[in-house]
């Protein structure tokens, strides 16, 4: 396939970086960027440094040592000691699809040429991109103000061969690795360890993926929401479009949409009721779902606007000028975070309480869905299992941004906590997909005892194929051991369109 070529001038989109993130296509920068990001290191090297003043990271110390002018025999050695003092993470190593993302985020940033870093060291960062050597990065330690300090050195140390690495799933010693290949190293001039960790790369990496894994998850939960009407038989009405028009959401308007084309050929639009209105929990289906989607959409804005920022510090700018700010501050990724945090919630909020209203013997359905019960306890203790989830997000919503902490002697006395609040999300995330498994095999296992009834073609065509996968089991069994299954069958769906 051929190379995905990057223009600075271009803004970006999550759908355009796809193929890029997930390692099917390679990517160059234009000639125009490439011609962009030399003029403007030849700016640092000849107009800055010749001039004999003082710039922030460029000839002093960081942070609260930013009043620190260092020797210019010093320079290198001050950018490499950044990286390596500020290699400080903790936890689990990231997951490769985020280190992907990281980088290329990273090159999209320093190709737009404020960072002052040379040509060879973004032309190195694509090399480790398009051969998939990706540096091992401890997920915990950033506090999403000063950038992603910890993180990002991590990610960093493979300019100066140090720290480990991931090749073809196999880890490596950085020096080891680039040794064997006879790999040339960028190493790190004036700026370039800054520009390098300086930045909201990881948080914003986190946020992508998660955002991606949203998308699915909504999806999912409405195709989950469906298999519940059809086993609890709902009443219909609650998602005719002209209600939902006079409400004027978006998402609600889609959601109510999606479910009605899902259940399209049902006889749940004409079957007898033995009730007028059904519980919230399914009545309310398109507004709170709805209202998720709409969160995921604007996250999603949030994101993408992020993606073709410049977030180190200082920039330089054509005409000679060296600015100091703050757009390494990750706030405005902490607070979409949090809501995705909370939007995601309650889709697994709901869900759970559908799957109680369909196990609590209602609407023709047996007390636990067993046959026996007493002897039996069913699915009692799956629900159980699927409130302590929902509990458990709860928890975890709690938004991360609003616990600052003041670090570096004062001088970064507010940060964003926009990494902590990635890593709760994909925790909720985790637990999203457990949940949706859960109802799906209540609702699935329910549809058992509604023998005669007729549902869609594409609900039918996927309750088929899940008793292929995890077959009915009557009698008290283990359920936990369907889990998985259940997680990769709805993970597998195909959407309608």
């Amino acid at each position: 396939m051929q190379d995905w070529i990057l223009d600075s001038s271009e803004n970006q989109r999550i759908s355009d970086l796809l193929p890029v993130a997930n390692h099917t296509r390679k990517i160059r920068l234009s000639e125009s960027t490439i011609a962009k990001i030399r003029d403007n290191r030849r700016m640092v090297e000849e107009d800055l440094l010749g001039s004999g003043k003082t710039f922030y990271g460029i000839n002093t110390g960081f942070g609260i040592l930013c009043d620190k002018v260092i020797n210019a025999d010093q320079l290198e050695t001050l950018q490499h000691n950044l990286i390596r003092s500020h290699s400080c993470g903790t936890g689990m190593s990231a997951d490769q699809r985020v280190v992907r993302w990281m980088i290329l985020l990273k090159i999209i940033s320093l190709a737009k040429g404020h960072s002052g870093v040379r040509y060879e060291l973004i032309e190195f960062l694509i090399m480790l991109l398009n051969e998939n050597i990706l540096p091992e990065v401890p997920e915990q330690g950033s506090l999403g103000a000063s950038g992603d300090l910890a993180p990002l050195s991590h990610c960093s140390l493979l300019c100066i061969g140090e720290g480990f690495l991931y090749h073809n799933g196999v880890r490596y010693a950085s020096a080891d690795f680039f040794r064997n290949h006879q790999t040339v190293l960028p190493g790190l001039k004036e700026k370039e360890g800054l520009a390098l960790i300086n930045g909201t790369q990881f948080s914003l990496a986190q946020l992508i993926n998660c955002t991606i894994e949203a998308e699915k998850l909504l999806q999912t939960a409405i195709i989950c929401a469906c298999a519940s009407l059809e086993a609890f038989n709902g009443n219909m009405d609650a998602f005719d479009e002209r209600i939902h028009l006079l409400r004027n959401q978006d998402g609600q308007i889609w959601v109510a949409s999606r479910i009605r084309s899902i259940l399209a050929g049902s006889e749940i639009f004409t079957r007898s009721k033995n009730s007028v209105q059904d519980p919230y929990s399914f009545r309310c289906i398109p507004q709170v779902i709805g209202a998720s989607k709409d969160a995921v959409d604007y996250v999603k804005s949030v994101a993408e606007k992020e993606i073709s920022a410049v977030t180190d510090n200082p920039l330089i700018f054509e005409n000679g000028d060296v600015l100091s700010g703050g757009n390494f501050h990750a706030q405005s990724l902490a607070l979409a975070t949090d809501f995705l945090k909370i939007a995601l919630a309650e889709v697994g909020n709901i869900a759970e309480r559908r799957m109680y209203q369909i196990i609590i013997g209602q609407r023709g359905l047996p007390d636990f869905l067993t046959q026996e019960p007493g002897v039996n306890s069913g699915y009692m203790i799956v629900q159980y299992s699927a409130a302590s989830l929902v509990s458990y997000n709860k928890q975890l919503a709690t938004p991360a941004s609003v616990d600052s902490i003041v670090t570096s002697k004062g001088q970064e006395d507010h940060v964003s906590m926009a990494a902590n609040a990635a890593l709760q999300c994909n925790r909720i995330i985790e637990h999203l997909w457990q949940i949706l498994a859960m109802e799906w095999m209540t609702a699935s296992r329910a549809w058992c005892w509604r023998a005669g009834w007729n549902t869609s073609d594409i609900l039918q065509k996927w309750i088929t194929h899940y008793r292929s996968v995890v077959a009915l089991k009557i009698q008290d069994h283990i359920p936990s051991e369907e889990y998985k299954p259940t997680v990769n069958f709805l993970g597998e769906l195909d959407f309608p369109q």
